[in-house]
């Protein structure tokens, strides 16, 4: 039995202070009054140093396991050791669930990036989900992307869904000239970047894929009812118009990813999606690839969910940033806790503070300069890292 006191607990509905949290195996046993601690004598204590008490974070959109597996465009390092090395940055940056997003693409459409080759790919997914199997100090989750152009590889993404591989399933269209890519300039520049390519050259691929043969509406359908019935949780990728969501929620998708502007982002919480923002974006400043400000975003009331896309780091920055601006601190806690756990129906288990949840925790410290440092970790109840700055008189 643990008890994490002398900290601030993030719960459901607010901050707590002057209270402490009772940890017993694997779940949260009870939230007492700091007073109450001395009738525990069996406990070990965990000092949170003043610091934050908060549920571990839920990321359900970041490819950053591609770049670990393949840090240069040609190299792909072995699968299960990228898993296990990247376990260890995320839980670092207080992601004890991660959702890992891999892209189903078409193999005419792949990039010079080895590690989206669709038997690496593969190979990813099967390796996730073997790491429930074995040892692993974060929850590992798939979130399959699938390319609405991927014609080929349907029936690949069903397998996957049939043997219960995939927990997240968003459908994409990177065709040029809408979505993300509505700004043919930006597009271009993107693709002259990673592809190393002539204009010419890129006029010609923005042609070929602008008329590219799309999944119907009905195969769409019939993954989507697959998915529904194994209970996964659906989302439409880069919203860029209104008659996109309602075709979007025809099929049962429930999570509006990076709504292209304000006005979607408005219309897809009055229809009752979820929007989820990329936290790299507030870092940022705004959206690299000319979109909507996820700042401008949350100001508005418009967004639920904070993911880290492809920088972990961000997640835990951005509730800072956002709060020294003015936001609630706690609505940003519950963006990387209880409302992605909720947005994936694992918010009976996990994502807050609640007697009977999985005892996945972070504590949380901010330097004098109002840098946020994450000091211990837990997942399962179980004490998974511990970190502390230092310094000295004469600075050594």
């Amino acid at each position: 039995m643990y008890i994490i006191h002398n900290g601030k607990v993030i719960t459901e509905n607010t901050i707590l202070e002057n209270h402490a949290v009772v940890v017993k195996g694997d779940v949260i046993h009870a939230i007492i009054h700091e007073g109450e601690i001395s009738s525990y004598r069996d406990a070990r204590l965990i000092n949170a140093n003043g610091g934050y008490i908060s549920p571990g974070f839920i990321d359900i959109h970041s490819d950053y396991i591609e770049s670990v597996v393949s840090p240069r465009p040609s190299c792909v390092m072995d699968f299960n050791l990228s898993l296990r090395e990247a376990e260890k940055i995320l839980i670092g940056h207080g992601i004890t669930t991660m959702f890992h997003s891999l892209s189903f693409y078409r193999k005419e459409k792949m990039t010079n990036k080895h590690i989206r080759h669709l038997e690496n790919m593969q190979r990813m997914v099967d390796t996730i989900h073997q790491a429930h199997h074995q040892l692993h100090m974060i929850r590992h989750r798939l979130h399959a992307r699938f390319e609405l152009d991927n014609i080929q590889g349907i029936d690949q993404l069903m397998d996957n869904i049939h043997e219960d591989k995939v927990h997240l399933l968003s459908f994409m269209d990177h065709t040029p000239g809408q979505g993300q890519y509505r700004n043919l300039e930006i597009y271009r520049e993107n693709i002259k970047i990673h592809r190393n390519l002539s204009d010419d050259e890129v006029s010609v691929l923005i042609a070929e894929r602008k008329s590219t043969e799309l999944l119907t509406m009905e195969k769409i359908t019939e993954v989507a009812e697959l998915a529904q019935a194994k209970g996964i949780a659906i989302a439409s990728h880069d919203d860029d118009h209104v008659q996109k969501l309602e075709l979007v929620k025809s099929y049962g998708t429930t999570i509006s990813e990076f709504p292209i502007t304000l006005d979607v982002a408005r219309e897809a919480k009055q229809q009752g999606l979820q929007t989820i923002i990329g936290a790299p974006n507030i870092l940022l400043g705004g959206s690299h690839s000319g979109n909507l400000s996820a700042t401008e975003a949350i100001e508005y009331g418009y967004a639920d969910i904070l993911c880290s896309d492809y920088y972990p780091a961000a997640l835990l920055h951005a509730i800072f940033q956002l709060h020294d601006k003015g936001e609630d601190l706690h609505k940003m806690f519950m963006m990387v806790t209880l409302n992605p756990a909720e947005a994936v129906s694992m918010d009976a288990e996990i994502g807050s503070i609640k007697p009977g949840k999985k005892a996945d925790l972070l504590m949380i410290e901010r330097m004098e300069d109002g840098y946020p440092v994450l000091t211990k970790t837990m997942v399962n109840g179980e004490l998974m890292t511990t970190m502390n700055y230092r310094m000295n008189e004469k600075g050594v």
